[in-house]
């Protein structure tokens, strides 16, 4: 089976076919190309995807990633970014291994074909031009033929008139001879270009032709031989990455398989455990016996005046009360039943007694005192381990600038050791500042697991949390610390050092704080809306009361009545001090 003995008469409808092959080809190329495009994009969307939902770095998203629930979705989402890159490997492998190949072999191909065809135009107009003389020889001899025939039918017909001379007759007979030679020559010629002809024909279609067309044909086999190959190639990029693309989603079934919520619950109870325990029974009011009650509704006894045996809660309780039960200061007002303070506990927050236990702006204490007695002690525990960690890398780094002195003191050449002096003072500095604030939160932390006694006042004025105006201030910021669960909070006191509670001290503790005095008055130069805890909101040019300065961190203490007090930034409002009044300061 060959093109050049079965098609030789079809020149034109090859140029067309082979012309049609080449398009084909091209067509795929662009297939393929598109499909590396959209696998790009779809890599390119399914990482988009996954980082949208990644945890954000020092967010509280990233907290919450300590489940295992939220661990298997960011392992899912980890692997989903490698079977995203699968799907760039894919489009890679097809670019390189199909799309670039295909389109140098379809450069080839159309040079290869180009030439082919030239040859076979050129064969054909090369017998083009033979048929040409041919005609031209044949036609010249049919005119030399007719003309030596009509010379000799001159010649006879002179030669039989009387009437005609000699010489005419002579002259008419080589005439006739001329004739005759002249197509003996043309015959001759006719017959040289008849048998040229013949010879350039058959190796036209017995030899140039065959060997065209053969070539033609292999480059259109080889070009369907490429395609097949091609997307063999189109199939094995694919199934090469598919062992990949199981593994990611083996890992995601892993990750699926090692959720566990037993583990999750206990999470939760670390987190929001606050180590406290449940308040105890509230004891019986017998309103049956007045001259059992005192001046106070709330009392339970003057156990002290009356020589009545101590009142003591619960053993579990461990004299805790209820810190949102405030006292009624006028005998005249009737005590509200028992129901609705529970209700209004569940619905309302608790009061917090000590309001400069609230960090100014809301930001957390140094040393964690917001936080109930577990969750403190996890926080400095934390905190801890991290300076230790910090403490051990600039340790490091002092050894290695030592070392590195050491080797310049060895080979002056190397460096100037003196150049190392200064770095190294400045990370032994760092040292024992890193170790200093070690040992604050290491007694901190000794102080809430019991270890060390509870801080006097000038300790908690150093943490930057407790700078009351005397010490009864500070007592009752440290009885609201342990017994309020929304305020600030201190370690409870064991089982072995439980007191008992003396009816005129319930009253004393959950009494509402006297009130600080005025040290000057405020101009209100711009509206503050005050959103914060502690904070109160002002409307500009408010005439406002001055109950404690700015104590350097930009907030100042006001208040507006007996009911309305709070912190508002320094710059917004305008102070004028009372220069009589205590701890005030002169302004210029």
């Amino acid at each position: 089976m060959s093109w050049g003995t079965e098609l030789w008469d079809q020149f034109d409808n090859l140029e067309k076919h082979t012309q049609w092959g080449i398009d084909v080809l091209e067509k795929y190329i662009k297939f393929v190309k598109e499909r590396t495009e959209i696998e790009l994009s779809y890599a390119k969307q399914l990482r988009n995807l996954s980082k949208k939902y990644q945890p954000k770095k020092n967010s509280k998203e990233e907290e919450e990633y300590k489940y295992t629930s939220c661990k298997a979705f960011l392992s899912t989402l980890n692997e989903m970014n490698d079977y995203a890159g699968q799907h760039e490997v894919i489009s890679e492998n097809m670019t390189s291994q199909i799309t670039v190949d295909l389109a140098r072999f379809v450069q080839e191909l159309k040079q290869e074909r180009k030439s082919n065809f030239h040859d076979g135009r050129k064969a054909q107009q090369h017998m083009e031009t033979c048929w040409k003389q041919l005609e031209s020889s044949k036609r010249r001899f049919e005119r030399d033929c007719k003309e030596a025939d009509r010379a000799q039918q001159y010649f006879e017909k002179m030669d039989a008139d009387i009437n005609v001379t000699k010489a005419d007759v002579e002259k008419a007979r080589q005439q006739a001879q001329i004739r005759h030679q002249m197509a003996e020559d043309s015959k001759a010629d006719y017959s040289s270009s008849l048998q040229k002809f013949n010879q350039e024909q058959h190796e036209y279609y017995h030899t140039h032709i065959p060997s065209i067309f053969q070539k033609i044909q292999e480059m259109e086999e080889r070009r369907i031989v490429r395609i097949g190959e091609s997307m063999k190639t189109y199939a094995e990029v694919d199934r090469q990455v598919i062992p990949i693309i199981g593994k990611c989603l083996d890992g995601i079934v892993k990750a699926a398989e090692a959720i566990n919520q037993k583990s999750d619950s206990q999470l939760v109870i670390e987190a929001y455990k606050s180590g406290f325990e449940p308040p105890g029974d509230i004891e019986f009011e017998d309103y049956t016996q007045p001259m059992k009650r005192t001046v106070s509704d709330n009392s339970l006894s003057n156990s002290r005046g009356d020589g009545k045996p101590e009142l003591k809660f619960g053993g579990k309780s461990k004299g805790k009360l209820w810190p949102f039960i405030k006292k009624n200061k006028s005998p005249k007002q009737q005590k509200e039943p028992l129901s609705h303070r529970f209700n209004e506990f569940m619905i309302s927050k608790p009061k917090i007694h000590c309001f400069r236990s609230l960090k100014r702006g809301g930001a957390t204490p140094e040393d964690f005192s917001n936080l109930p007695p577990e969750q403190r002690r996890k926080k400095l525990q934390q905190k801890v381990d991290e300076l230790n960690k910090e403490i051990q890398k600039e340790m490091d780094q002092r050894d290695a600038i030592t070392k590195m002195k050491d080797v310049y003191l060895k080979n002056p050449q190397m460096g100037d050791p003196a150049s190392l002096d200064h770095k190294l003072t400045e990370v032994s500095q760092n040292i024992e500042k890193l170790r200093l604030e070690a040992q604050k939160f290491e007694a901190w932390l000794a102080e809430v697991e019991g270890r060390l006694p509870a801080r006097g006042e000038q300790a908690r004025r150093q943490s930057g949390m407790y700078d009351g105006q005397g010490a009864p201030t500070a007592n009752s910021c440290a009885q609201d610390r342990e017994s309020s669960p929304d305020g600030s909070y201190t370690e409870e006191r064991s089982q072995e050092n439980e007191v008992k509670v003396l009816a005129t001290d319930f009253d004393d503790e959950f009494d509402d704080e006297e009130p600080l005095p005025a040290i000057g008055t405020c101009k209100a130069l711009y509206t503050f809306e005050g959103q914060n805890e502690g904070t109160i909101s002002v409307i500009e040019g408010e005439i406002l009361y001055v109950i404690e300065e700015d104590k350097g961190d930009g907030w100042t203490r006001i208040r507006r009545n007996e009911d309305e007090e709070g912190y508002v930034p320094t710059s917004y409002v305008e102070v004028y001090l009372d220069k009589n009044a205590k701890g005030a300061k002169t302004y210029i």
